[in-house]
Order: C-alpha cells, then structure tokens, then sequence
C-alpha cells in the first residue's frame, strides 16, 4: 500500500490549498479514506473522513464548513480542499486508510501565515 500527499505549502491567512492523495496497492474503492494533521508539539488528529462510495463524509469540529473532502474512485485519489485557512490549521497532513492495516502517507506540510 501506497499513499502519496501532494499539495502542501505555505498560504496566507484565509487563502485556499487543495491537498491530493494518491492510492496504490489495494482495492481503494472498498475502503474509507481520512485526512489526519499534527500540529508541533500536539498529537495527531482525525481532520475529515469519507467512506468508499463517497456518500458519506464527517469533519472535526474546527474544519466544518471550510474544508471539504472528496474522492475519485476511477483515479484512486482523495482531496482536501480547505479554504478560509487560519494559523491553527498549521500542520503536517496525512493521508490514511485501515485497508487491512492501517496506512499512512508520508505527509505534506502546510502553513498557514502572513
């Protein structure tokens, strides 16, 4: 299993980023998807879910209503647009699914600053 972040960097305060993931080694259609963060020096944190179809998405409280998760089964990728950034949103994201196990991209970091 593979899963491959893209689409860090660094952002104003209320600007927009999109992060991708792209998924590799196991039937992605079957499985949930998750975007998680980790802030320095805090644990790591559920930031957004979908399940396999898509139909069904959840959000962490700080997110909802300016982020927004999708997924593309034909090209085993997820996304995360995230608009209206704040400087707490500053983090290393991650991309992971429990296929089997669990498994957890390499991270992409974004920063959230003027």
């Amino acid at each position: 299993v593979h899963l491959v972040e893209s689409g860090g960097g660094l952002v104003q305060p209320g600007g927009s980023l999109r992060l991708s993931c792209a998924a590799s080694g196991f039937t992605f259609s079957r499985y949930a998807m998750s975007w998680h963060r980790q802030a320095p020096g805090k644990g790591r944190e559920l930031v957004a879910a979908i399940t396999n179809t898509g139909t069904s998405t959840d959000y962490a409280d700080s997110v909802k209503g300016r982020f927004t998760i999708s997924r593309d089964n034909a090209k085993n990728t997820v996304h995360l647009q995230m608009n209206s950034l704040k400087p707490d949103d500053t983090a290393v994201y991650y991309c992971h699914t429990a296929a089997s196990a669990d498994y957890w991209g390499q991270g992409t970091q974004v920063t959230v600053s003027s």
